[in-house]
């Protein structure tokens, strides 16, 4: 299961109607939204769209009937079991070897301020600042050892700018870290902090 249809799922079991619905499903051969919306005193648009996620994420399953002028959906459970599995490495960004080649450095003009550390050589904090005017707001990003000393060794705006291996190296720090730097480099991208040049 990837981590959006687990988060999909935990947040329909959240509901605090979810186990009257798996109750009914349990008990019941099959069963209408709008007689689940009866039963358990809901909207029936609330019962339908419930109903439908469980259909979506596949544990019910639905058959259109005809009764009467307008066919509906009568919805049944597939299984009593419900696990929910996630491998967290599949939410890791990768970094393709064109990205870890990119060349980069501080952009100028950044709506930004680096806070060094106590003992210097390393960058504690940034603040961004977002929006214009009255709507200016400022965003602290808290930083690890291995960004704090990554970020100290960023090329100026004025500087040549450096791969991110360069930088890394220049910093000590261990390749093995290359995801957070990586996810820093990002982060600081989408707020113009740092600029990729060619």
């Amino acid at each position: 299961m990837d981590f959006n249809t687990a988060a999909k799922l935990g947040n329909y079991l959240a509901k605090d109607y979810a186990e009257g619905f798996f109750g009914l499903l349990v008990n019941y051969k099959d069963i209408s939204a709008s007689e689940a919306a009866s039963r358990l005193n809901l909207h029936i648009n609330t019962a339908q769209e419930f109903l439908e996620a469980m259909t979506s994420l596949g544990l019910v399953s639905r058959e259109e009937v005809h009764e009467g002028k307008r066919p509906y959906f009568r919805y049944s459970l597939k299984t009593t079991r419900i696990t929910i599995d996630v491998d967290l490495s599949s939410v890791k960004r990768m970094q393709s070897s064109e990205e870890s080649a990119e060349r980069i450095r501080e952009a100028k003009d950044a709506n930004a301020r680096f806070s060094t550390a106590r003992g210097g050589q390393s960058i504690s904090s940034i603040a961004v600042w977002t929006g214009k005017g009255r709507d200016r707001a400022e965003r602290k990003i808290n930083l690890t050892t291995a960004q704090g000393l990554f970020l100290y060794y960023l090329p100026f705006p004025d500087g040549e700018p450096l791969t991110r291996q360069e930088i890394m190296r220049k910093g000590g720090v261990d390749e093995s870290l290359s995801s957070e730097i990586a996810d820093i480099i990002g982060l600081l991208i989408e707020y113009n902090v740092i600029e990729v040049t060619q």
